[in-house]
């Protein structure tokens, strides 16, 4: 990402992958990496000591190295219909990776994609913030089937998703638009908290977070409306819905808070030592998986709600759960892994 998002308290952020920078809280104690990015210090004292591992233990578990074309190249994820699909700003497309092959299988144009992807109704769905449009790519064809105006935000963080009747995304006018993916048009505007970023789909709801207020709204579909505003932690940026839960990445204090979707309330929170710029958040294969620069992978067990394994050091910003793997998009390294998750 490039853009620079300027928020109301007045903190400037400049958007890589899956980026945005936490507001207030001073950062833990840290170590540079090679390219620049800090990681928490494993100090004797620290909780996550025991399961703090360099990423090069995680080699072993690394089923391929997919190459995307350089650089700063991978970044967004979303699995569906058969395939990984992937963001690359600087070649201006989505690539597909085949995951019966590891190998990329399509490269789609999209002018500029940026701040996510959603899979849904027989496509992917990709933001442009270039021109602020939503291309609609055909699941089966790899066609372009609509470019659709939606004046997106542009400059936020995992602004779209699709499910529950639409496909959902934050427009410029800081409301969450809804298009109907029989006529790709905005079809209904919803009113959400200031600063709203990212967006999820599950469990019957929109969930959408807001960096500003430290809450996450629940949005009715059936309604186009918010019937619940929930209390998080700080800058909470990065969501996901799976394993029974919405897992929500809090960026101003490093904890992931676990919300129980039928109740609306927040039943954990997990300090995960993950505070700082950027970040993704996926679940499936019973846990939720954070990645992080400098921190490219965390998991924390959907059972018992502790991190299991962190590892640290150069690589990660953006993952996906899918076809029994994790798919981690290493920024720095111009690949995207294909991770056993035991």
């Amino acid at each position: 990402m490039k853009a620079t998002f300027v928020i109301p308290l007045s903190l400037a952020v400049t958007l890589a992958a899956c980026t945005g920078a936490p507001p207030g809280p001073q950062q833990p104690k840290s170590v540079a990496t090679s390219a620049g990015i800090v990681a928490p210090t494993t100090t004797p004292g620290n909780p996550l000591s025991a399961v703090r591992h360099p990423i090069e233990s995680l080699r072993p578990r690394v089923i391929a190295e997919i190459e995307v074309g350089g650089p700063l190249a991978p970044d967004w994820q979303v699995a569906g219909y058969g395939s990984v699909w992937v963001a690359n700003s600087p070649k201006n497309s989505i690539q597909r990776i085949d995951p019966r092959t590891n190998r990329v299988i399509a490269t789609i144009p999209v002018n500029d994609p940026c701040d996510g992807l959603a899979a849904g109704f027989g496509s992917v769905w990709a933001p442009g913030c270039a021109a602020q449009l939503v291309t609609r790519i055909d699941a089966r064809t790899n066609r372009v089937l609509a470019r659709i105006h939606a004046h997106i935000f542009g400059e936020g963080e995992g602004l779209i998703a699709a499910g529950a009747g639409g496909v959902w995304v934050m427009t410029a006018d800081m409301v969450l638009s809804r298009i109907d993916p029989s006529s790709n048009r905005v079809v209904a505007k919803v009113a959400v908290p200031p600063g709203s970023t990212s967006a999820v789909v599950g469990f019957g709801s929109v969930w959408v977070t807001s960096y500003d207020t430290g809450t996450v709204a629940r949005v009715d579909p059936a309604r186009n409306k918010t019937d619940a505003t929930i209390d998080v932690g700080a800058g909470p940026r990065f969501l996901a819905a799976g394993a029974g839960s919405i897992w929500v990445l809090n960026q101003g204090d490093g904890t992931v808070s676990r919300i129980d979707p039928a109740t609306g309330t927040v039943v954990a929170t997990i300090n995960a030592q993950l505070l700082g710029d950027g970040g993704c958040i996926a679940a499936g294969l019973g846990a939720a998986w954070v990645s992080l620069p400098g921190a490219p992978l965390t998991r924390i067990d959907a059972a018992s709600g502790t991190v299991t394994e962190q590892f640290v050091g150069e690589g990660g910003d953006c993952l996906s759960v899918g076809f029994g793997s994790v798919w981690l998009s290493n920024r720095a390294l111009g690949d995207v892994w294909r991770i056993s998750p035991s």
